[in-house]
């Protein structure tokens, strides 16, 4: 087992160690990119879980409500209320019917036209709001009945809002994951050309190596320990530096739900923190592969 995880490169030995230089544009070069990485990867992951949050949210509080529009003229009006609402008390899968007033109403108006807007000098039509329960209602059934009974009703069971929102949600994840992707992979590539540029200056060293039979196992594994070591060390700094900066934003509040909640809530701080491991996952095989490619051009 030993022998095997020194082949990995994954045990200290001060003589392979020595191979590879500590310092040089290799060293910072790795730190560097792993913490440049791993900061951006904090703001994917979080932007990435907050606009999954929020297109959930959304999605959630229109899926089990619907609203019923009812236009029609004044005197008319309270009468054709009533009739939607006693309609609505005898349809199965329809739960709490009740009429909006005039002061919500206006609540629902102020974000778009500000708090002064006269609403009972306006024709506005008159909301009526439910909430859909056991196996749901047949919306097609609902709108005849509305039709024959109360002519200005028009059902809106929010389906054009929740769609768009639900397929929102999903390229939001799916985006965010690209980003953490497209990092990682941008990581490897930087680390890759570190490793084969340190390689590259090493090779008449190498060559002496070789000469007084160290093998190439033991000549890659000094170069896969200390680039992982060195792309673990800076992506620990950069997720830290990204968590920090996490916690600078404003917390989450219900007037700008999307631009003050894109920290992480409850155990989703946990996540940042297998970011150096998975940095150094990546300066590992990175590394490995280019040592050992590099090592067979060197003969």
């Amino acid at each position: 087992m030993k022998a095997f995880l020194q082949s990995l490169g994954l045990l200290a030995d001060r003589g392979a160690d020595r191979v590879v230089p500590p310092t040089g544009h290799t060293a910072w070069l790795t730190g560097f990119t792993a913490g440049a990485m791993a900061f951006l990867a904090v703001f994917a992951l979080a932007l990435s879980l907050a606009a999954g949050r929020l297109a959930d949210r959304w999605a959630d509080a229109l899926t089990m409500t619907a609203t019923i529009r009812i236009s029609a003229p004044p005197d008319q009006m309270a009468a054709q209320t009533r009739a939607v609402l006693d309609l609505l008390a005898t349809t199965p899968g329809v739960a709490g019917p009740r009429a909006l007033s005039a002061a919500e109403q206006r609540a629902l108006l102020e974000p778009w036209f500000g708090p002064d807007l006269p609403v009972d000098s306006l024709s506005l039509p008159q909301l009526i709001e439910f909430t859909e329960v056991g196996g749901g209602y047949d919306a097609q059934g609902l709108r005849l009945r509305l039709q024959a009974e109360a002519p200005g009703a028009v059902l809106d069971d929010h389906t054009r809002w929740r769609r768009p929102l639900a397929v929102a949600a999903e390229r939001l994840r799916l985006l965010g994951w690209l980003s953490l992707l497209l990092i990682g992979g941008a990581m490897a590539a930087m680390i890759t050309l570190a490793a084969r540029a340190a390689l590259a200056a090493n090779a008449q060293v190498i060559r002496v190596l070789r000469l007084v039979g160290a093998q190439d196992s033991f000549i890659a594994g000094a170069f896969v320990r200390r680039f992982t070591l060195r792309a673990a060390a800076g992506s620990a700094v950069g997720t830290v530096a990204g968590m920090l900066g996490i916690l600078l934003l404003p917390s989450a509040d219900t007037a700008g739900g999307f631009l003050t909640g894109l920290g992480f809530q409850g155990q989703g701080w946990l996540l940042p923190l297998s970011l150096p491991v998975l940095a150094a996952l990546v300066a590992w095989a990175a590394t490995r592969a280019a040592a050992l490619s590099k090592l067979k051009e060197l003969k």
